[in-house]
This record gives C-alpha cells, structure tokens and sequence, in this order.
C-alpha cells in the first residue's frame, strides 16, 4: 500500500514541477525571431501591436504569443502565431533554432526561436498587427542598447491576515530591480520583453560572425 502511494506521489511531484513557476501566475509563451532578406542582407523584422489591444498596444514586439494545449511544443506555438499575425504559410517559415527561457518580471516565461522567413507577401492580421518594419542585422550588430531601471516590490492588499502576523509592513517593500534595453532605429524604439530577447539574440550572432 504504502509503495503505490509513494509511486503516485512521485508522479504528482513530476507533474507539479511543470508548473512549479506558474504557481505565481506566470504564463508560458514562444516568439519568433524572424529574419527576412533585404537588400540582399539579413535583417530582424518586428511587429507594432495593434492599438486595440489591451495588453501593450502600440509596442514593438516579435510575433508569438500564448502556448495552448494543441501545440506540441513551444517551437509549434512561434510557427503558428507568425503564420497567423504575418498572414503566410507555416511552410513560409525555416526554424533555425532555439534560445534559453526568459522568465519576465511581467509575468510571462517566454521561449524564443530563431527562423527564416521566406515569404515576399504578408497579410497582416490587423487584429493583432498594426504594421511591420525591419531592421538590418549588421545595424543591431553594431548597436549598443540605451540601459535603464525598473524596481520591483510587493505590498499586501485588503484581505492580508495582519492578525496573524501583526508587524508585517502594509507598505510597499522594495524587493529587486533589473535592467531594461532600449534600441532605436529610425523612431522606432524596441525595449523591454522584445529588447531583452534581441539583445540575446545578438549576442549568439556575435560568438558565430566575430
């Protein structure tokens, strides 16, 4: 008896593990980092979220989006979110590869890949995408990213036990800061989520192009 319970616990502690980071409320995420030909030269192609949007309209982002359930992995949520929001053919899109996780302060972990897209025509999903742009890859290369500072920190709300523990702080607490980059190409300003996952990706190319 106690051996089966021990082999179903042992299951259960496996499958809690996936989720062991969104127990605070994260969520899993994939983009894509697209790379298209122009000029005969690689170049990064970005999108500007659309204005309706209720989370970060306007803001230049890679497309992707949530992971669901009927993808397989997250490479399958990057290929079908750029086919949707670019209006292509997944077959449009030769995946490279992959880079490391990014857990976001913002709540998101977030599984970049790296393809190309070979597609001359897009028909944006104006729902998601107000417009697209490109930058050249030699131009990020050389670019040195604009440094700034967030802070982070937590205060307890309304339904917080204080009678529990009565010389908890109702106060904000200062809990850690960390970076955000800003790149700026012709008014095009890219920062935060998207600078932070370029500014890896940039750093991959250097170690093969140096």
């Amino acid at each position: 008896m106690n051996s089966q319970l021990l082999v179903e616990l042992k299951a259960a502690l496996a499958e809690s593990a996936k989720d062991s980071v969104n127990g605070m409320g994260f969520f899993p995420a994939a983009v894509l980092i697209p790379l298209v030909e122009r000029n005969n030269a690689l170049a990064v192609l970005f999108e500007v979220r659309a204005s309706q949007l209720s989370w970060q309209p306007g803001e230049v982002c890679f497309p992707g989006g949530r992971v669901e359930t009927l993808d397989i992995n997250s490479e399958a949520t990057a290929v079908r979110e750029t086919a949707e929001e670019l209006g292509i053919s997944p077959g449009n899109i030769q995946v490279l590869g992959e880079m490391n996780e990014v857990v976001s302060p913002i709540g998101v972990i977030l599984k970049p890949h790296i393809g190309r897209i070979i597609a001359a025509n897009f028909h944006l999903s104006h729902d998601e995408v107000a417009e697209v742009f490109t930058v050249p890859l030699d131009f990020l290369l050389a670019s040195e990213p604009l440094a700034a500072h967030m802070e982070m920190g937590n205060r307890p709300l309304d339904d917080f036990p204080f009678a529990l523990v009565p010389d908890y702080s109702s106060e904000w607490k200062r809990r850690r800061t960390y970076e955000v980059l800003f790149y700026q190409y012709e008014g095009r300003v890219i920062w935060g989520l998207t600078a932070q996952v370029l500014a890896d990706f940039l750093t991959v190319c250097r170690k093969v192009w140096r």
